[in-house]
């Protein structure tokens, strides 16, 4: 029997005027996108990111032109199962961390870059992650804090190197911003935000245990964390009021 393609475009829907994706197996639909060597940009969609979209026409126009926006956050899950959808949340940094296991299975052929983050965190992440995943390849890390001469080495050397995966940790909208403003430079990468992923896997930063994550609270576990962003977490009910005024 024919292996099914899974790169036909997934449903789309809306949440405050932004696409959001959802297929049934985020991992799978890129991976066959990274074979087939079909670039794109991937967004990681949450409420913050939402209510930002709404000041900032920029970062509205890059998430409308993303091949992928995956439901990221606990409010976009609510919101689309609110609006009658089937929708699981998807964690970019779990969607990201199967993409390279898949790329440590290519080896060579799939070359990773990692940028963003504080001086020295890219470079942890990135050696963490060749421990626990021999064959990956990381092409280049580079943090997230470079002179505007050094970004543009690091372009030159992104054209030079075509890489396969490339994981932008700037924080939104810079990541999101910058992702659309380069990606022209590599069409055949798959390019995604992962904001403070790298904190993550560098150990700088633990994740939230899984009762909050599976309970719609990881953001109540990162006011925890870092209690200067509640300024910040406005946005959530912010995002809690433009919802229901929309429905």
């Amino acid at each position: 029997m024919q292996k099914q393609v899974v790169t036909e475009a997934p449903q789309r829907f809306s949440v405050l005027g932004l696409p959001v994706h959802l297929l049934d197996d985020y991992p799978g639909w890129l991976i066959e996108r990274l074979q087939r060597r079909l670039g794109g940009h991937v967004v990681t969609l949450n409420a913050e990111m939402t209510v930002q979209a709404e000041q900032n026409a920029n970062l509205a126009d890059a998430i409308a032109q993303a091949e992928l926006v995956i439901p990221d956050g606990s409010g976009v899950v609510l919101y689309l199962r609110f609006q009658g959808k089937q929708v699981q949340r998807c964690p970019g940094i779990e969607l990201a961390e199967s993409l390279l296991r898949q790329a440590g299975q290519m080896g060579k052929s799939w070359p990773v870059v990692f940028y963003g983050g504080a001086p020295g965190v890219a470079q942890e992440a990135a050696e963490m992650w060749q421990r626990k995943v021999p064959g990956l390849a990381i092409a280049r890390t580079d943090h997230g804090y470079l002179s505007p001469q050094e970004e543009q080495q690091l372009l030159q050397t992104l054209q030079d190197l075509q890489p396969r995966l490339i994981l932008v940790g700037l924080g939104v909208p810079r990541q999101e911003l910058w992702i659309a403003q380069n990606r022209h430079l590599c069409p055949q990468a798959t390019w995604i935000g992962v904001g403070g992923s790298f904190d993550i896997w560098a150990g700088v930063k633990s994740r939230a245990p899984a009762w909050f994550r599976n309970n719609h609270l990881e953001w109540l576990y990162r006011l925890y964390q870092e209690p200067w962003r509640w300024r910040r977490m406005l946005a959530l009910p912010l995002f809690a009021w433009r919802a229901l005024i929309r429905n």
